[in-house]
């Protein structure tokens, strides 16, 4: 492995009790992995694949500028007398002709407007709050867990320290039915007793606030993770609501924190093939049916991470919705990383020794993960970033690759700690979006997009803010914005 993906820290581990060093100070340096350095390397076959999204799409800008440039210049070389003339008085004009020149011109138009796919447009969006008996603060979880009789002191200590660095604030919420004794909450009815208050709630409130009805919706996309039944969720919102019979229903599972994204992929391409007007994508996780009651570290880590939470939201390619819309859809990304080994076991779902089910968390999974953020970003520059930061950027990454022995041991940092003189450049991303919003998986991981892209803390302060609630209510950090005040640049 890399020396740069592997990140040392101290440990201080107290006073030794016993054996010759007793009453010494000890020391101990763990080694992990981090997320890769943006800085060092680049590849280049993202940065094309970015490039033949941006030219496959962009082929009218390219050609309309060229033919009215050609248009111009000849009719620029004429006098207003001459071009009268050659309209006019040297053209014979007969009725087919015309006829026939405006029904080629009306086909071209029409052909242009139809092959051309139609804008999506973000209605509205609801997500689930949770009554307030199920809200946990950090303290609470860990009582709760003791008195359940589940862990022993040491699992509990590791769950303490998960959630102390986790980032998580005190307003998020948990069912109350893993905390109880000597019950198995990881059953299909605790599971659907879950997952239909946290789906049925928010799209109550999504269909109120966007006034529409259930059977004006043309297609469904569910997903949710672990907990996939029989009938699947998809078909538990259809019969609830009674929805039309023609409705395209698809339900995703076991595809972990990126299923949202494809969700919302999957439902633009449904909407662009079939026309079906409006589309719903709703986003949960039964956190019941995944919670782990065993000792194997690597399966606790969910259980201080995972929350109750759903969220739907309403998409549209109707035109008319364009003065209603929250947003539009501009762009999405996917890369898929399943062949890689470690990529595909660094979340598992499995049993330990003691055939307890639960999902483990590999060591990999920051690593894996950043690699796959890297990528998903190179893709993503050519397409979002203005002319200016592409060139800067592509002029660096051509240098690094012409020029490898000049790049290859960056020289040593300025006395200021300065390293950009050693670095390749970085795309101001700042100067393509106003607000970002990042997958807040932890406050590590945040921290080091932070470092890599050059953002701000205010930047950053929605993701943080999602991971101190920790449940996605309609607007989580108005909720407790008293509590978690954020300083923010003016």
């Amino acid at each position: 492995m890399a020396r740069e993906e592997l990140s040392t820290e101290i440990v201080n581990r107290g006073v030794e009790p016993s054996g010759p060093d007793a009453g010494s100070p000890t020391f101990s340096v763990r080694v992990r992995r981090r997320l890769p350095d943006f800085l060092q390397s680049v590849n280049l076959k993202y940065v094309r694949l970015g490039y033949h999204y941006l030219l496959s799409h962009g082929v009218y800008l390219a050609t309309i500028p060229v033919i009215v440039l050609v248009c111009g210049a000849e009719v620029g070389s004429l006098s207003r007398d001459e071009l009268w003339r050659k309209v006019w008085d040297e053209a014979t004009y007969d009725l087919a002709t015309v006829l026939a020149f405006l029904a080629v011109l009306a086909f071209t138009i029409s052909v242009y407007i139809m092959s051309r796919p139609r804008p999506i447009y973000l209605i509205d969006f609801a997500t689930y709050k949770p009554a307030d008996e199920l809200k946990v603060s950090k303290a609470e979880f860990i009582e709760l867990a003791r008195k359940s009789g589940k862990f022993d002191e040491e699992s509990l200590a590791f769950q303490a320290r998960l959630l102390a660095k986790s980032g998580i604030g005190d307003e998020s919420y948990m069912p109350r039915c893993v905390f109880q004794p000597d019950a198995n909450c990881a059953t299909m009815k605790e599971g659907r007793a879950e997952a239909s208050a946290a789906m049925f709630a928010a799209l109550d409130e999504l269909f109120d606030k966007c006034r529409v009805r259930p059977k004006d919706v043309g297609v469904l996309v569910v997903n949710c993770s672990l907990f996939n039944p029989t009938p699947s969720l998809s078909a538990m919102i259809v019969n609830h609501y009674k929805m039309r019979g023609n409705i395209l229903s698809y339900n995703l599972g076991g595809m972990g924190c990126s299923a949202g994204v494809i969700s919302i992929d999957l439902a633009r391409d449904m909407l662009q093939a079939s026309g079906a007007g409006l589309a719903v994508v709703v986003s949960t996780e039964a956190v019941s049916f995944t919670w782990y009651a065993g000792k194997r570290r690597s399966m606790l880590i969910p259980n201080a991470f995972f929350r109750a939470g759903a969220a739907a939201v309403l998409l549209s390619n109707r035109r008319r919705d364009f003065r209603r819309a929250k947003y539009q859809l501009e762009h999405v990304v996917r890369t898929h990383k399943g062949a890689d080994d470690r990529a595909f076991r660094s979340v598992y779902q499995e049993e330990d020794e003691q055939r307890i089910k639960g999902l483990s968390i590999s060591r990999d999974l920051v690593e894996v993960g950043g690699h796959a953020l890297k990528t998903n970003i190179t893709t993503l520059g050519p397409l979002v970033l203005p002319f200016s930061e592409q060139l800067l950027f592509f002029a660096g990454v051509l240098f690094r690759h012409l020029y490898p022995s000049k790049t290859s041991t960056p020289p040593p940092p300025a006395a200021n700690g300065d390293t950009s003189a050693a670095a390749p450049y970085i795309p101001d991303f700042k100067r393509a979006f106003e607000h970002f919003c990042m997958h807040a998986a932890s406050r590590d991981v945040l921290e080091h997009l932070q470092r890599n892209l050059g953002l701000r803390d205010a930047d950053l302060e929605a993701s943080r803010a999602v991971r101190r609630v920790r449940r996605p209510s309609r607007s989580p950090w108005l909720d407790c914005v008293d509590q978690y005040p954020a300083r923010m640049d003016a």
